[in-house]
């Protein structure tokens, strides 16, 4: 699967999914994006820049949303042109799809929105790479169907193989919380789709901080770790230089002087299980 200037496969060397939550500002996406650039670089990991221009699903409408989609395209454009990275951002509906498909190089589909047939096949018609988030409420199964839509829906020629990620980031335990079944893992590399684990949602409290979302940022490494030993493909971990103010998700966004040191180690456990083979069951 070809994305930007990095190929990445199922089984291969790990990739990584990183950024801001929200777009806050060019000057803010574009600092990250470098240190990100130098973060890949050291490690020689195929790193990707993630940010959304809107964030249409904040708990309270008060709640900072981004800068909207021609504003937030454009500063995506410049992380691809000034830094170099390819860039991932989500879509909501489905008149969006068509400009985000003109700048960004993966096409995310929501996990509120990931059985949202239109939307999924209006993305997967763009023939650009779809990451589709597993939905709080779904089993790891059914991803094969949400993959389905946005295979089905391709150009000619284009496999889904080379065009559908699969993403976990935990499930609904009850209100307010979010537990992260391992087996889900195995079960969407089953289909042979790229893999990845969310670590910053995974340890999200939805809506359970007084009309925004908490969470656990002390998990984060654990799970990661987890993740990669069951096998993961790549690591999609948002990041931010200053955590405590950040406009979105605030309690789970990784913060970027030690991200570094976080990827390394997850890093390392993926190559030891690829050098191992993976086995399930």
């Amino acid at each position: 699967m070809r994305i930007g200037r990095f190929t990445v496969e199922p089984s291969g060397p790990l990739f990584v999914v990183a950024g801001p939550c929200v777009i806050e500002s060019a000057d803010h996406a574009l600092g990250v994006a470098e240190e990100l650039e130098r973060i890949g670089t050291r490690l020689q990991l195929p790193v990707i820049f993630k940010s959304s221009f809107d964030k249409a699903n904040r708990t309270a409408g008060a709640s900072p949303r981004g800068p909207g989609l021609d504003e937030g395209l454009a500063v995506l454009a410049r992380v691809q042109r000034e830094i170099g990275l390819p860039v991932l951002t989500d879509v909501h509906e489905t008149g969006q799809v068509a400009a985000v498909a003109e700048v960004a190089d993966i096409i995310q589909i929501p996990a509120f929105l990931s059985r949202q047939t239109d939307l999924l096949r209006a993305a997967g018609a763009t023939g650009r790479v779809v990451n589709i988030k597993k939905g709080q409420f779904m089993a790891a199964d059914d991803m094969v169907h949400a993959a389905a839509k946005v295979g089905d829906a391709l150009p000619p020629g284009c496999a889904a193989s080379d065009h559908v990620i699969l993403t976990e980031r935990g499930t609904s335990f009850g209100y307010h919380d979010l537990v992260v079944d391992m087996r889900s893992l195995g079960k969407m590399r089953a289909t042979g789709l790229p893999t990845l684990f969310d670590a910053s949602h995974s340890v999200q409290s939805p809506g359970g901080a007084n009309g925004r979302s908490g969470g656990t940022r002390e998990w984060i490494p654990l799970l990661s770790r987890a993740a990669a030993a069951a096998g993961i493909s790549g690591l999609f971990v948002e990041t931010h230089p200053d955590p405590a103010n950040a406009w979105s998700d605030s309690a789970t966004v990784w913060p970027l002087d030690r991200l570094e040191s976080l990827l390394a180690d997850v890093a390392r456990i993926h190559d030891l299980v690829r050098s191992a083979g993976t086995s399930d069951g």
